[in-house]
Order: C-alpha cells, then structure tokens, then sequence
C-alpha cells in the first residue's frame, strides 16, 4: 500500500511513522508513506498557502491553488482509491472504514489547518471526508497519523500474529475482554481460573461473555447499532 500526505507541517509526522509496527511495516515493503509539503507548492516569493476569508471572519483559509498543484502533480504519478480530506465533519472513522480502507493500494491524504480549505478542493478533488472524533485539533496532521496507524497494522504480514488484528476491539462490534499475563498471582489479585484451565472451549466462551459484558457497561450503543 501507498499513502501520500499533504501538509504543511510535515515535522509532525516524522516520529509517529519511524516507529514500531508501521516501521516494521515499511521496512517489510508491506507500506510506503510519503510526507509532501505544501509550502513546497505555494505562491510567490513566501510561497502563500493560506489566505483571508472571502466575506470576512476570523482565521485563515488554506488556498485551492497550492493544493491542487500538489494533488495533480501527485495524480500524474499514480492511480488513487480514495482522496481524502481529514475534517471534523468528516464521516466519523471506525473499525469496518478501517478494515475497508486497508484494501486499498494507493490512498492520498490532506491534513486540514488554519479554518479549513477552500470549499473548491473539497468538491472537485476529495473523495472522502474523515474525522477521528467529535472535537477540533488544530490541525490534520494528527489525524492522518491515526488514520494510517489504523490501517497500516491490518495488512497482511504486518503484525506478528496474523490473527491478532482480527480479535481488536470493534472487529465485531464488541471490545475486546480483560487479557492476563504473568504473574498468576499479584499482591493477592488472581488470574481467572478458566483462563488457567487449558480448556480453550472454556476460555472462547468465558471471553466472549465478558466482551459482551464489557461492551454493555462501556458501549452500549455499539450493540443497540448491531440491533
């Protein structure tokens, strides 16, 4: 898989991918994620990204100008699946867009800032609007790295286990039951006993229950969804 991300603070995003599974991810040639600047795109001599509002208001608004010379200098170099806008209106980003996202081959990010972009990219350039929540960040940039955290670890051969990723909280829309390791006992406070039992009959069923257990406390709603 291929993701191009466009920013215009690409320092943001030098640590979240030069470390553990999406390293291992781009070192294993499952996953290349290229970082574009911007400013390298912008207008005159300060190379001008942003600019005032039309109708006036506070902020600045990323200009159509760099973004689409960026976007079709990115277009000429190859195919995208999806041209995606990080917003907070965005549609809300979960497991199954995540699972379906990680079919792609070739996927192109913009981070939003300042008060947005110019409403010209998003109709004749993006194809998907994403947000990871129901708050403002002050940028993209953070977003993306969620993004691509969330799909990079579902390609095959990324993690370790090959299962692993299927047994993440949302993959059925439940969470993922409590999880022991050693000791088996810690200042009086015990394993389950089941978990000890070698019956993995016993063990499926017991984590099963509490995951339905823990999802009913915790998320009602992602059952009252499945209903």
């Amino acid at each position: 898989m291929h993701i191009d991300i466009i920013t215009v603070l690409p320092e943001l995003l030098e640590s979240p991918f030069q470390h553990s599974i999406l390293k291992r991810a781009q070192q294993k040639g499952l996953l290349k994620v290229e970082v574009h600047d911007l400013r390298a795109y912008g207008l005159g001599r300060h190379q001008q990204v942003d600019d005032y509002p039309y109708g006036g208001g506070a902020g600045m608004v990323m200009m159509v100008e760099p973004i689409a010379r960026c976007m079709e200098e990115l277009q000429a170099r190859r195919t995208y699946d999806e041209l995606i806008y990080l917003t907070p209106d965005g549609q809300t980003l979960d497991q199954p867009m995540a699972n379906a996202l990680s079919l792609q081959q070739n996927l192109l990010l913009l981070c939003g800032h300042y008060k947005g972009v110019d409403e010209r990219v998003r109709e004749h350039y993006i194809t998907r609007e994403i947000s990871i929540g129901d708050y403002v960040l002050s940028g993209g940039e953070l977003a993306a790295a969620v993004l691509v955290d969330a799909i990079g670890r579902l390609l095959p051969g990324v993690l370790g286990d090959e299962t692993s990723a299927l047994f993440d909280s949302f993959q059925d829309r439940l969470l993922a039951p409590p999880v022991y390791t050693r000791p088996e006992e810690f200042r009086g406070w015990k394993v389950p006993e089941v978990l000890l039992s070698g019956n993995f009959a016993r063990i499926e069923a017991w984590r099963n229950e509490q995951a339905e257990r823990r999802t009913r406390e915790r998320r009602p709603d992602l059952l009252e969804e499945e209903e």
